[in-house]
């Protein structure tokens, strides 16, 4: 009830773009988790293929997420949201009428650019008009992200007993309905004029030094949550020797934060600053690898039920503990963004900080890879584990000196009214 209570006493247009990060999630991971499958065993292409139109999109979204905040500080984010869900509608509807590699890598490119157009403009709307109740939207957000990103998948596997193509026109459709809704309904955004080029603009950013070196100290909390989609889950399996165990991984961590991430926010928002907590949750976060690494180790694969079940739970506290960290640490990590810099940059600083995030990502999923790999052949399953745990204690040591520094925005700058 509490939950309902903080999402009414919201404006309309928040509202909006909660009902958006839903229907985002769910069109994504309705059709996304199955592309690869769908090229390789439906289409018949090889893996360099697969690997190519998988990459191209993710190239198309990480790399242009600069340009998407960018188009939202001097459009208006309406606009540039808009028009990210159109071409979303546009990619995955190719996803359904194409076979041929030509029309692939065009979807590809067009749902790739619509990420990189509407991730940065909502989450910059989103600051922009909630206010003093920051961190609570931005925690309501993972929360309606997080409940798409559950329905996707299940939808996905539902429309998939019919074919991809029927999975495919439902995402398109579920983007066309929220290009329509959000013409219809979702107020302008907060542009600010400005005479300075788009390069100009960059540059301010760039050259923003406490930003950078937060965006920088930050790169552990997008390289460890994504480590729920890859060594946790294989962690899992090998502990237990049970593919099942893979799925829990995901179950833990996504009901945990239906359950308590606005409690969490709110809780913490009324003690103590947002680098002490960014910081605990970072050092959460890099916490959640130790007990899998204790029974991963020396996981072997014919163990009994009972040994298996009890394998199972170091697996899925760090699962936990690591859903936890990020509850902790992620509201604050958005609401702070913008007060690093002026009012009409809130996009391009988002953009520029989901640019660094990506490139993190990928660094750091490279990375647990090749210590994963490593770790098998000479007999050191800890490694990928021991890594991840340094990485976060790292990045929580680099907020905690920001911090200590006086790097770090203590008070929130005023908020342009509307032009």
């Amino acid at each position: 009830m509490s939950t309902w209570r903080e999402i009414r006493a919201l404006s309309p247009a928040v509202r909006l773009l909660l009902v958006n990060q839903l229907g985002v999630n769910t069109g994504f991971y309705l059709l996304i988790p199955y592309l690869a499958v769908h090229l390789s065993d439906d289409l018949g292409m090889s893996a360099a293929v697969v690997g190519t139109v998988l990459g191209v999109r993710n190239l198309s979204q990480q790399g242009l997420f600069v340009i998407g905040g960018s188009a939202s500080d001097r459009l208006g984010a309406r606009r540039v949201i808009i028009a990210g869900c159109a071409l979303r509608t546009a990619g995955f509807a190719l996803f359904a009428l194409g076979d041929g590699i030509v029309v692939l890598l065009a979807a590809s490119v067009l749902s790739g650019m619509a990420g990189a157009l509407f991730n940065p403009a909502v989450r910059a709307h989103l600051a922009q008009e909630a206010g003093e109740r920051r961190a609570e939207a931005f925690a309501l957000f993972n929360v309606f992200a997080t409940t798409g990103a559950l329905i996707g998948p299940l939808l996905g596997s539902a429309l998939l007993l019919v074919d991809f193509r029927a999975a495919a026109l439902t995402a398109a459709g579920i983007f066309a309905v929220l290009t329509v809704a959000q013409a219809l309904v979702l107020p302008p955004g907060r542009a600010v004029p400005t005479t300075n080029g788009v390069l100009a603009d960059w540059r301010e950013v760039v050259r923003n030094r406490p930003f950078m070196a937060f965006a920088c100290a930050m790169v552990s909390m997008v390289a460890l949550e994504s480590q729920l989609y890859l060594l946790l889950p294989d962690g899992a399996r090998r502990a237990t020797g049970w593919d099942g165990a893979a799925g829990l991984v995901l179950l833990v961590g996504t009901l945990a934060q239906l359950a308590f991430q606005l409690r969490i926010t709110r809780a913490l928002k009324r003690r103590g600053s947002r680098a002490k907590w960014i910081g605990a949750g970072l050092a959460l976060m890099a916490m959640a690898f130790v007990p899998p690494m204790l029974v991963t180790s020396g996981a072997t694969p014919d163990a009994g039920v009972s040994q298996a079940v009890l394998r199972t739970v170091p697996v899925l506290a760090g699962a936990l503990l690591l859903q936890t960290g990020l509850m902790v640490a992620q509201p604050f990590v958005m609401e702070l963004i913008p007060e690093f810099g002026r009012a009409g940059l809130t996009g391009t600083y988002f953009g520029v900080f989901y640019v660094v995030s990506g490139i993190a990502a990928a660094l750091g999923n490279a990375a647990v890879g090749w210590a994963m790999d490593t770790g098998r052949r000479v007999g050191a399953g800890w490694l990928p584990w021991a890594c991840c745990l340094v990485l976060g204690l790292v990045s929580a040591a680099g907020i905690a000196r920001l911090h200590h520094r006086g790097s770090l925005p203590r008070r929130p700058l005023p908020v342009a009214a509307h032009v």
